[in-house]
């Protein structure tokens, strides 16, 4: 909302400074520090309140170390989260971008799932919560509307680079012999289902391609593989935060690495120059979605202050659905989804985790009977970090090195750009 009232001072009254709202950059740095200054300051006022409604988490005995302290810790913290990411949001980015708009509907949509989830599991003393099935409605639900805008919405385009005429060659500079084509874009943007695909040196895939060998036309049928592939991305991802939320500080420190590495993404696909440089899509006002990356990257260290360990709250389904809701979505907003598996390798192994726990203890209950099969687990507890607890590592130390894995995996997703 800042933006367009400074933008009709600086066009009615030429306002002095007004047209420093015009940057991305800056209204980014606006909207790290709100969000900063909300988990933080307010933040603090909000576990107060839960603690005094005595809004506690119930812990399952499941005999790790210093389990028991934590009955009674103040759930529900994603709320500090939400508020963090939506009100700067609404401060300091263009509310009319479509992608913004998409952004905050996927925040508020899958953070409402998850708060009724903790509303069930804490207020009506339900230790199932939700039920699964709901919840999986409602993530389809959200990844319906999300292939849908981007497929349907005029203004979710790319611009293609198109060939240099002669009077575009560039000679590099110390060696006349050798030319170099400058970089240009078709003026008119493009509807287009193309994504970028790691590791290969043409690296956009268009999802009609799957099934353009069934006639001459059907490449624009497209949206039969993307929409479903946008529906298992956001339900893969934020079952990833939420399995990956299981101890002090590893959900909302991973999701800040992976918000560092999105919003450079997100600024780098909506500038023509980096877009050129990095040989990947331009996305015309996808920059726009760097001031939000800024105020969750914001949130969520903001609400790692008081979620280390020993944690002061815990951000429950609220914030954990909320957290990896975001982050699929913003991935595919910057056409990017197929390097979450490299990104998302934390959320992507404790989902893995968990399936092979469950399939390996059902082989193994056919295969030789219940007892074998509960004493000969493929892991001694799934997800993989209370593995590591079994094991005898203390949680700060499992969190740490997550986190290095976590930076190694950012990294390489930078190294995928380049490696073709």
């Amino acid at each position: 909302m800042l933006y367009y009232f400074f933008q009709y001072l600086d066009r009615a009254f030429d306002f002095p400074g007004a047209g420093v709202f015009q940057y991305i950059s800056f209204r980014a740095a606006l909207a790290l520090i709100t969000s900063l200054i909300i988990s933080l300051i307010f933040g603090k006022r909000i576990i107060g309140y839960i603690r005094k409604k005595q809004i506690g988490e119930t812990i399952r005995e499941l005999g790790l170390e210093g389990q028991t302290q934590k009955s009674g810790t103040p759930t529900m913290g994603g709320l500090i989260i939400i508020a963090a990411i939506i009100i700067p949001t609404l401060l300091f980015a263009k509310v009319l971008n479509v992608y913004i708009v998409l952004m905050l509907i996927s925040t508020v949509w899958l953070g409402g799932i998850g708060f009724l989830d903790d509303y069930i599991k804490v207020f009506k003393k339900n230790k199932e919560g939700l039920k699964g099935k709901f919840k999986i409605v409602g993530q389809i639900g959200i990844g319906l509307i999300v292939g849908c805008v981007f497929y349907f919405h005029p203004d979710v385009v790319i611009k293609e680079r198109v060939t240099s005429t002669s009077s575009d060659i560039a000679t590099i500079s110390g060696n006349d012999d050798k030319k170099l084509s400058a970089p240009k874009y078709a003026e008119t943007p493009i509807k287009t289902l193309k994504t970028t695909i790691p590791f290969f040196k043409n690296n956009e895939l268009d999802y009609g391609s799957f099934i353009s060998w069934l006639c001459t036309d059907c490449a624009k049928y497209g949206w039969i593989i993307f929409i479903p592939m946008v529906i298992l991305v956001v339900a893969a991802v934020s079952n990833g935060a939420n399995i990956t939320d299981g101890i002090d500080g590893l959900a909302a420190g991973t999701s800040a690495i992976i918000g560092v590495v999105l919003g450079i993404l997100a600024y780098v696909s909506g500038n023509t120059v980096f877009a050129d440089y990095l040989n990947i899509m331009y996305i015309p006002n996808s920059g726009e979605l760097v001031v939000f990356m800024a105020a969750f990257i914001g949130a969520c260290v903001g609400f790692l202050w008081y979620n280390s360990y020993p944690a002061q709250v815990f951000m429950g389904d609220t914030g954990s659905l909320a957290i990896g809701g975001i982050i699929a979505v913003y991935a595919i907003a910057i056409r990017k989804e197929l390097l979450i598996p490299i990104l998302c390798g934390v959320f992507l192994v404790e989902n893995i985790s968990v399936i092979l726990q469950v399939v390996y203890f059902k082989y193994q209950k056919k295969r030789k009977g219940l007892e074998f099969a509960q004493t000969h687990r493929l892991f001694k507890m799934a997800p993989l970090h209370h593995h590591y607890q079994k094991v005898g590592f203390h949680e700060s130390k499992i969190v740490m090195r997550f986190f290095i894995i976590g930076i190694m995996l950012a990294v390489l997703t930078f190294v995928t750009l380049k490696l073709r």
